[in-house]
């Protein structure tokens, strides 16, 4: 699969994943993603999925600094229900990314499930943002959000978004929709990368560990 070119240009995250060097998958257990990788899971690029990455990025930044995040040691708390608007697509960027997972996730290993990553996916949280991350070994948390309405999409996608998603566009309409659909995804992941308005980022009140 061919992505446009900006796709290199965005910041990857690397963290450590203590079950891949448990099982033999990897001798130091560094894993680097970067949003190509979210762009698979999704099946798409969008402002959403742009925007998900952004926020988990950002907060596991937030939540560890200069020192490698480490996968599966992270709680990953949705505001809304799993089936509300795009909080499944959410969701699963920050599963992909953090190693969290619902109910269905990996119960571990042994009898004192060591590596388990059930559970630490949780929906419909009481919380002031889109999701909320927080560290298991310290109880601090961040809360995230998105405000995508400071990137405004082209003036032209009005018309050729209403045609493109109703079958009537031509080859070269359907052709510019999707150049200036990735040209905000861009704009978004580059020009706006550090914009405090697009990822709104505070602490969550630390639980003790």
């Amino acid at each position: 699969m061919s992505f446009p070119d900006f796709f290199n240009n965005v910041s990857t995250v690397s963290l450590r994943e203590p079950l891949a060097v448990f099982l033999g998958a990897s001798t130091n257990g560094v894993i680097t993603y970067n949003y190509a990788d979210a762009v698979k899971l999704a099946g798409h690029s969008c402002p959403t999925v742009a925007g998900a990455y952004l926020m988990v990025i950002k907060g596991l930044a937030y939540l560890y600094g200069d020192e490698l995040p480490e996968r599966g040691g992270i709680e990953v708390h949705m505001r809304d229900g799993r089936e509300a608007g795009t909080t499944g697509v959410i969701a699963a960027v920050a599963t992909l990314l953090t190693g969290a997972a619902s109910e269905t996730g990996f119960a571990g290993i042994g009898e004192n499930q060591r590596f388990v990553r059930r559970n630490l996916l949780q929906f419909d949280a009481d919380i002031d943002g889109l999701l909320a991350l927080r560290r298991h070994d310290t109880g601090r948390g961040v809360i995230l959000d998105l405000n995508v309405a400071r990137v405004p999409a082209n003036p032209e996608m009005r018309t050729l978004f209403l045609k493109a998603v109703a079958g009537q566009a031509n080859e070269s309409e359907q052709q510019r929709f999707a150049m200036l659909w990735q040209e905000r995804v861009a704009r978004m992941l580059l020009d706006h990368a550090e914009d405090s308005e697009l990822v709104r980022i505070r602490a969550w009140e630390a639980i003790p560990a």
